[in-house]
């Protein structure tokens, strides 16, 4: 069984000063779609939020396949999979956003094109400075229903982010 609180901790010890992440997708086409998008949350706790906005391609291709990748690269590197989803909530975009995004995204963050991205992560591997593969192997977020998934308990330790 792999220790959660450890767990989250390496991994966000390995991000925590990384700020930008390269965001993986997959197009309608099956292509692998990467570009760098700027971490929100500093302190990574099993979720990872990013801002963009309905509009472009990427949101397309969540929309369509919520599975993605982020790649941080800095003293390590690791690789985050997980689940995207789109949320609306005007404070977080509101706490998220600062005055790059003003010109990078060209608007405000009270416009309705504005969007957060919520990464749910699911596993994580890491090479540390020595280029040692180490994995993280499956970080499954509790769900708020109490609800659990039989089958993915037989065959994955967990890693609870509560």
């Amino acid at each position: 069984m792999v220790d959660n609180q450890q767990s989250i901790k390496t991994v966000n010890d390995l991000i925590k000063d990384i700020k930008v992440a390269m965001f993986t997708t997959i197009s309608s086409d099956n292509k692998i779609i990467s570009r760098p998008m700027q971490t929100q949350e500093v302190e990574f706790d099993g979720e990872l939020w990013f801002l963009t906005k309905k509009d472009t391609e990427k949101y397309q291709e969540i929309a369509s396949n919520p599975n993605v990748n982020l790649a941080y690269a800095g003293k390590s590197y690791v690789s985050i999979s997980g689940t995207a989803e789109f949320i609306e909530d005007m404070n977080k975009k509101k706490e998220y956003w600062n005055p790059i995004f003003d010109k990078v995204l060209d608007t405000s963050y009270d416009d309705p094109n504005v969007v957060l991205i919520k990464v749910d992560a699911e596993s994580a591997e890491y090479w540390d400075s020595g280029n040692t593969l180490k994995s993280v192997k499956t970080l499954v977020k509790k769900l708020t229903n109490n609800e659990t998934n039989k089958d993915e308990k037989e065959i994955n330790d967990t890693v609870d982010f509560n």
